[in-house]
């Protein structure tokens, strides 16, 4: 009876931790690689029109 006790409040826990501190920790992340990645293609995008027109001049 204590081991299926044990074993509810051990998924519990886990639980607990994977969708307080694991899933925010991801999502968080994921929000700076995407900031990083606009921006970089911005650079690019203006990189690659300033480059055109130089050249094209």
């Amino acid at each position: 009876m204590s081991r299926v006790v044990m074993l509810v409040i051990g998924t519990l826990l886990g639980l607990f931790v994977l969708f307080n501190f694991l899933l925010p920790m991801v999502m968080g992340l994921l929000k700076i690689a995407l900031i990083i990645g606009v921006v970089a293609f911005l650079v690019f995008l203006v990189v690659t029109v300033m480059g055109k027109s130089s050249r094209s001049s």
